[in-house]
């Protein structure tokens, strides 16, 4: 059964001005961990894509992110911590998951463990279940903040539950304005894709969301480190059962108008959003990668669904998205895409 919003803690919908985009320095970032501090809302940039921080360890504070995105309280967050040190005193550490952090945090890689017993993140964070998932982010202005805030910082996307996923201030804005207190611009996001999520906890790894590292680079240092495992897969996650991890939702990233995809060509009145030999077309003429460089149109995939999304939705249109290798990152792409196209409920 879903949890619903009558159990989150109650708390009164918070009047806010305008919501600011603030360039990062020192007295921006200190105002970001005041902020934080009084259990409200920070949007900030990560090497991944803008997340929407609160104190993680804070149930109310958290409450808060929920009805900001109006998102589902059985939807887990990731809880962003400075360093490993910091993350292995909230999540039980694991031989899988010492080997993927020494290779790969910082980065765009969260870890799913069981609570340690002294662990403080609120259980609304880890939607009431005994696991939590941590990230240690690479990006500096996020560490600096983490680092100034001196606590675990829950961060989901920050934009409307389900919607595209921000890579810019601005996107953060035009879909938040009013809802959250502050936001910190670093410019556009490096990677555009959210981190991969592997749940460590149990006897074989767990690949639960496809994202930033892929799937061939966590076997290869398995294999250096003379780890004989291969991500699993989990069973299919449907909108009726709780996910265990951000992202599992089958309708999610989705812009509003509709979406088709593997498009060789666009149909009238479509906007196609090309990808290597297969250009883009309508009114933008978009592509993800001209080179069909697949880290090029992972961190482009975002910006441009919200840039066709611009002039699609108003008119009823579709957004059409060439085909994707789904090799190497493209496994992240393509399942970006898929809940993107997903029905939507």
């Amino acid at each position: 059964m879903r949890i619903k919003f009558s159990t989150l803690p109650a708390q009164k919908a918070k009047i806010r001005p305008m919501t600011d985009i603030v360039p990062i320095t020192s007295n921006s970032l200190a105002q970001a961990a005041k902020i934080l501090e009084a259990g409200g809302l920070v949007a900030f940039p990560t090497e991944t894509v803008y997340g929407l921080g609160a104190n993680a360890c804070d149930d109310r504070a958290v409450a808060g992110i929920f009805v900001a995105k109006q998102r589902p309280s059985f939807n887990p967050l990731i809880s962003h911590v400075a360093n490993s040190e910091a993350a292995f005193a909230l999540g039980a550490e694991t031989q899988f998951a010492a080997v993927l952090a020494e290779h790969f945090w910082p980065g765009p890689l969260t870890l799913v463990l069981h609570r340690t017993a002294s662990c403080p993140i609120a259980r609304l964070t880890s939607a009431g279940l005994d696991k939590i998932a941590i990230r240690v982010p690479a990006h500096i202005a996020a560490n600096r903040l983490l680092t100034a805030f001196g606590k675990p910082i829950a961060a989901p996307s920050a934009n409307p539950s389900g919607r595209i996923s921000p890579s810019t201030a601005a996107h953060v804005r035009a879909g938040l304005a009013g809802k959250i207190d502050l936001i910190l611009d670093g410019g556009p996001c490096e990677n555009g894709l959210e981190s991969t999520i592997i749940d460590c906890s149990g006897a074989a790894p767990v690949l639960l969301r496809p994202g930033g590292i892929s799937r061939d680079a966590v076997h290869q240092v398995f294999e250096d480190a003379g780890i004989a495992a291969r991500l699993q897969d989990p069973a299919e996650i449907s909108d009726d059962r709780q996910p265990i991890a951000p992202g599992q939702l089958r309708s999610h990233y989705a812009p509003r108008a509709k979406v088709r995809l593997n498009a060789h060509h666009a149909v009238d009145g479509e906007e196609l959003i090309g990808f290597g030999p297969v250009a883009g077309a309508g009114k933008l003429g978009l592509s993800l990668s001209l080179s069909g460089d697949l880290r090029e149109a992972a961190a482009n995939l975002f910006a441009m669904l919200h840039q066709a999304d611009g002039v699609t939705a108003e008119a009823g249109t579709v957004i059409a998205i060439a085909p994707i290798p789904i090799t190497g990152i493209g496994e992240a792409i393509n399942d970006r895409l898929a809940r993107a196209a997903a029905p939507r409920g």
